[in-house]
């Protein structure tokens, strides 16, 4: 009896043990599909970005350069061609005078003799007046007159009139222009200002229409419909009988600039990883610029300006050709929901890179799409507007400084790329110079922003810049040369300043509101291109004042600028709060940091939402890109299988959001869907 107390005594014992034990196993195995499915429920809520895919199928692999190389950065050259060809199509010769009939048997000399007022500039300079001539009927007179008489010589007493009948050319310089063809010149001369600005008056609208058709019907549509707009302006440009049909086929061509530089380069940002878009952005420009430098050997070679038109516009055509092979952005058709022609395109891009492409990659985004389907249905986000911008002081301030700098760097750039064939003794080389510094400029900017920061060197950039224009007021009137070089040097500076504010407008507006507020400044800052030309004709009458204004207008913006506060090295504001807060304890001695200090790491990080001491995020940071690492199956058979690269970067995005690098990247705004949006800014 004892025994068998003893017995039951113990089984019970043992089964007390393993009661815990096996209760804890059954509320594991209750609990473990509702963790699987609360995790697979917050996988879905999160936006599918192909920056997880990239490092696996090539960030910058064989197919992206083929693509870049070939495609996208030459389709950025018409933009150039195009923005600044008419620059050449209004060359104004140096002489021109009153077309006087009854006069056109005798000689060019003795026409301006007798039929020209002779006038003194304020120098004391004689020449034949320009926009006058003798109230003489001078058919009547050689009809009255013996052929051996000697007409009567002039005298400062005879009245004058305007050139009613037009007027003449000499045309030893300038062989061809629209002044020439249309009279431009005296009470009309500023109609090819008015030109410059029917030019820059369709952009905003053209970057609004084709922003929504690159959003509506893609990147490819609407690359070849601005393409088809551009050389449509461009073909009724050269066939234009007055001056109004040309200033009309202007607006036309300026609806395409510069959409049509902008898709492009959205396209090769889009299919790049994060960490080559900086060098994406430096030689998109950098082919921008060879276009233009292109540009003044076209012009220097061709004179007449309708077949100048021509010849920057017609070859563009081969650019077609490219309906063979462009690709459409894989961003842009998962965002709209088309699954299949996404995957071809990551499938040939993994091919071209030598990788593959993950199975498992095939069924997740299956479900990410859908998911992202239902959840745009079901929840409707508040929209947040430029006002918005606005409602608290601190964001207030930084907005109108960010607006201010903006419309500085975009109306000082465009104004000195303007004013390049005015100065120096050759324009075509003037303007080629012009361009070339460019190049080093960008350069240098790529190399100091992450260094320096993005404040001083702005900031820095455009005074400078600002004070090589405004010293040019104490230069005699024939130190061309030296005009030159300190517009060269002013043209370099602002080049590396307006790369520069693109960036640190980006880091300085709230990701809530980053696409809204960078919206908002460049297409405010836009207005300056509209004013600039007016400035440059000022140049009619004093070279130099155009260059003192652009001067002052950069210094003014690079002292404000310095109010900004600095991004480099801190974590950037994600909510309209957090930009409040961002920069509000800002103090006067930051204006003389001129290296930020380190409040963090190497690296800087946007959305930085993790707790350091986790250890899951430690492991997850620790483990290569490339690893593989076991996991405890949820099968009932055991065992452990492996985690794919893919899920390894999935684990590491819901652990540390999004981590990104603080780096110099001039990629436009993303959407929730990582697509990317056009923005205006040259």
């Amino acid at each position: 009896m004892n025994g068998n107390g003893d017995r039951k005594a113990s089984e019970l014992r043992q089964l007390q043990r393993q009661a815990p034990a096996t209760q804890l196993k059954e509320e594991h195995e209750e609990e473990e599909p509702e963790v699987l499915e609360s995790e697979k429920m917050l996988a879905d809520q999160e936006p599918f970005d192909l920056d997880e895919l990239l490092p696996v199928i090539g960030e910058f692999g064989r197919y992206q350069k083929l693509l870049l190389w070939l495609i996208c950065l030459p389709a950025c050259i018409p933009c150039g061609f195009c923005a600044f060809n008419q620059l050449f199509m209004t060359d104004v010769p140096e002489q021109y005078w009153c077309r006087v009939p009854g006069l056109e048997n005798f000689t060019v000399e003795e026409r301006k003799m007798y039929a020209i007022p002779v006038m003194q500039d304020g120098d004391g300079v004689e020449s034949y007046s320009k926009c006058s001539r003798y109230s003489v009927d001078w058919k009547e007179i050689l009809n009255y007159s013996d052929t051996d008489t000697p007409l009567p010589t002039p005298n400062a007493s005879w009245p004058t009139e305007p050139c009613l009948d037009g007027w003449e050319y000499n045309t030893s310089t300038v062989q061809s222009s629209i002044v020439i063809d249309f009279n431009l010149v005296c009470d009309y001369d500023i109609y090819p200002t008015l030109g410059l600005v029917a030019l820059n008056t369709g952009g905003p609208v053209g970057v609004y229409l084709f922003g929504l058709l690159n959003d509506r019907a893609g990147r490819r549509i609407s690359y070849f419909s601005c393409l088809a707009t551009l050389l449509a302006g461009s073909f009724i440009t050269a066939a234009s009988t007055s001056f109004w049909m040309w200033a009309f086929s202007r607006v036309i061509v300026g609806l395409t600039i510069p959409a049509v530089y902008q898709i492009p380069f959205i396209i090769a940002l889009e299919l790049v990883g994060p960490n080559y878009r900086s060098f994406v952005t430096v030689m998109t420009c950098t082919f921008y610029t060879f276009g233009i430098m292109m540009l003044a050997g076209v012009t220097y070679l061709i004179r007449d300006w309708v077949e100048l038109t021509l010849y920057t516009s017609v070859p563009f055509l081969l650019y077609f050709l490219y309906l063979l092979v462009m690709p459409e952005s894989p961003r842009w058709l998962l965002m709209k929901g088309k699954l299949e022609q996404a995957l071809a395109i990551l499938e040939k891009m993994a091919r071209v890179n030598g990788k593959q492409l993950p199975e498992s990659f095939r069924n997740r985004l299956q479900q990410r799409v859908l998911a992202e389907k239902n959840r745009t249905t079901k929840h409707t986000e508040p929209t947040i507007g430029a006002f918005d911008l606005c409602k608290t002081p601190n964001m207030r301030l930084k907005t109108i400084l960010i607006t201010l700098n903006w419309f500085a760097n975009e109306t000082v750039y465009l104004g000195l790329s303007y004013y390049g064939p005015s100065l120096g003794e050759n324009q075509y080389l003037s303007f080629f110079l012009s361009s070339l510094v460019e190049i080093p400029s960008y350069i240098i900017c790529w190399i100091i922003m992450d260094r320096w920061g993005r404040r001083w060197p702005m900031c820095l950039l455009m005074i400078l810049s600002g004070i090589s224009c405004i010293v040019t007021v104490v230069l005699t009137e024939d130190a061309v040369t030296e005009t030159l070089i300190l517009y060269l040097l002013s043209k370099s500076m602002i080049s590396a300043s307006f790369l520069i504010i693109y960036p640190f407008a980006g880091e300085l507006y709230p990701t809530q509101v980053r696409g809204v507020g960078i919206g908002t400044s460049s297409y405010i800052g836009g207005l300056g291109l509209i004013v600039i030309p007016f400035i440059t004709y000022l140049g009619k009458e004093n070279l130099r004042l155009p260059l003192v204004i652009m001067g002052f207008v950069s210094v003014l913006g690079g002292f404000t600028g310095l109010r900004l506060p600095e991004t480099l090295h801190h974590r950037l504001p994600q909510t309209l709060e957090e930009g409040e807060l961002f920069g509000a304890d800002w103090t006067f001695d930051e204006c003389f940091r001129c290296i930020p200090s380190k409040k963090s790491p190497t690296s800087s990080y946007e959305n930085l939402s993790h707790d350091p001491s986790d250890p899951a995020l430690e492991l997850n940071a620790a483990v290569p890109i490339n690893a593989t690492v076991a996991r405890p199956s949820c099968s009932s058979a055991g065992g452990s299988t492996e985690r794919t690269p893919l899920e390894i970067a999935r684990i590491r995005r819901q652990s540390m959001k999004r981590l990104v690098r603080q780096a110099s990247t001039m990629d436009t705004q993303k959407t929730r869907d990582g697509a990317m949006q056009l923005t205006y800014w040259f």
